[in-house]
């Protein structure tokens, strides 16, 4: 009987808390918005070193809501091969099992750009951070593909979820080509994360509230950088985009397959 009430007390505890972490997340984001972002905004500098600085606001505040849903009990989390990122001029591809990646990602990647959904452009709480951080639009497909050429190629390094959406538990990754477009066309680092969550929680679809029944743990494995002169001298580049976007299916594929007991 003991057992049974103190484990109904630590679930509304994880509920509540995973409750106030969202809540801090939007509160965060509209406080930045308000009260950081326009100090930022009028500090000397080209437009280049105002998006430096937003991104390196966007990291620590992260960085410290990653923190926040540790300590009160929400997740654990571990990193290995962390050495090999931040980097000029890396692309990071990932999988996307969860709604925390990318917030999990840019906590450990000082000044990273990523892909922002069009409409999170217009959301009051994402708005301040999403533009201060010159994030990219995936609203029109080529422009896209140009803007995180532009940036790979000046030395930035950038996120991508090559599913272009989470994961659903249990079924193939399904790659969209861009990923492999970019990356064949910066021709700059590409180094693959592989993202493994257990429990697994706030996958597509799952609301904030469905909670798994204890703390979920977050594992995230940085692997080598992946060669591209097989790629690169593939002709006609169509083919070579083809090819390498399978490869890195079929890569994550294989990663998700060998982690998907870890943690348990």
């Amino acid at each position: 009987m003991g057992q049974t009430i103190s484990r109904k007390l630590m679930y509304a505890w994880r509920l509540f808390a995973t409750g106030f972490s969202f809540f801090s997340f939007g509160a965060g984001g509209l406080l930045l918005w308000i009260l950081v972002f326009p100090v930022l905004s009028i500090l000397p500098g080209s437009r280049l070193q105002k998006v430096s600085r937003g991104q390196k606001v966007v990291h620590y505040s992260f960085y410290v809501f990653i923190g926040l849903m540790h300590k009160i009990g929400v997740m654990t989390y571990e990193i290995t091969g962390l050495e090999k990122l931040n980097r000029p001029g890396q692309l990071i591809v990932a999988n996307h099992p969860t709604l925390v990646d990318i917030v999990f990602l840019i906590s450990r990647i000082k000044q990273a750009n990523c892909i922002v959904k069009e409409k999170l452009w217009h959301n009051p709480f994402m708005r301040g951070p999403i533009l201060n951080a010159g994030y990219i639009s995936n609203g029109d497909p080529g422009q896209m593909i140009a803007e995180c050429v532009n940036w790979l190629q000046s030395g930035g390094s950038m996120i991508i979820f090559p599913e272009g959406t989470r994961s659903v538990p249990g079924k193939p990754c399904r790659f969209q080509r861009g990923a492999a477009a970019i990356a064949l066309q910066a021709n700059k680092i590409v180094t693959p994360v592989t993202l493994s969550c257990y429990p697994a929680t706030l996958a597509k679809a799952e609301q904030w509230y469905q909670i798994p029944d204890r703390r979920f743990h977050l594992a995230m494995h940085v692997g080598d950088d992946i060669a591209l002169d097989e790629f690169i001298n593939t002709s006609p580049k169509s083919i070579a985009v083809r090819r390498f976007n399978q490869y890195l299916q079929d890569y994550f594929t294989q990663q998700r397959d060998l982690y998907k007991h870890y943690g348990k």
